[in-house]
């Protein structure tokens, strides 16, 4: 069943919506601002975050907003204002849905499987990104090299997808830091080829030379004819 994350700084809360979808057979996990949400979303597979838009230090739209830099991984926001305003806004920027408190638990689970069907069948039609012995599925965020499953950090896991989706295409360092960390990022390059190093060891010997050194340039991801 799928992985929810639940982002709400209100502790009793987020633990009844917790109990409400675990009932549901949903896994849970919890986070009370944007820096925790953000640790999970890395860290772990999550198929689909409820973000509560009244929040402490940066709301839940400017959560959103960043996680849409990293992810497309679906957004429900959840609030206690029922402007249409903040409706609109929330979907245009990448919400994919939006739930006013206070809701009953059938309303929350029915939105929930609602916008995971949703999402199943834009993947379904999208397909899988598939080169040489890799493949990667960009929803489900599982990536296997000749059929056996390798397991990637979330910055590794989009690094690698992004020049795969570009097969052939030389990226910078400095395009990938700012695609794969955003225009905010205040680390330097050498952070592409720590990640670069990680991700050609889990590869395996074979498989890691598809990913290309450009000297003085950056990389590329290319499958020997």
């Amino acid at each position: 069943m799928a992985t929810i994350l639940i982002v709400d700084d209100e502790a009793d809360m987020r633990q009844l919506i917790s109990m409400y979808l675990q009932n549901s057979g949903f896994t849970t996990i919890e986070g009370e601002n944007g820096d925790e949400a953000f640790h999970h979303l890395n860290s772990k597979n999550i198929d689909l975050i409820l973000l509560d838009i009244m929040l402490p230090g940066k709301d839940g739209f400017t959560i959103c907003e960043e996680i849409r830099r990293e992810s497309a991984v679906p957004v429900i926001f959840l609030t206690a204002k029922g402007e249409e305003w903040d409706m609109v806004k929330g979907l245009q920027i990448g919400g994919d849905d939006y739930i006013v408190k206070p809701f009953s638990p059938g309303a929350l689970v029915a939105r929930i499987e609602a916008v995971l069907r949703r999402i199943s069948g834009k993947n379904q039609k999208q397909g899988v990104v598939q080169h040489g012995m890799i493949e990667m599925d960009a929803i489900s965020r599982n990536m296997s090299v000749a059929g056996k499953a390798v397991h990637l950090t979330f910055k590794e896991f989009e690094m690698l997808r992004l020049m795969m989706e570009h097969h052939g295409t030389a990226f910078s360092r400095e395009s990938l830091l700012d695609k794969v960390w955003g225009l905010d990022y205040h680390g330097g390059t050498r952070t592409v080829d720590t990640h670069i190093k990680t991700i050609r060891m889990k590869l395996g010997k074979e498989a890691s030379n598809y990913i290309q050194t450009i000297w003085g340039y950056g990389y590329k991801f290319e499958v020997p004819k």
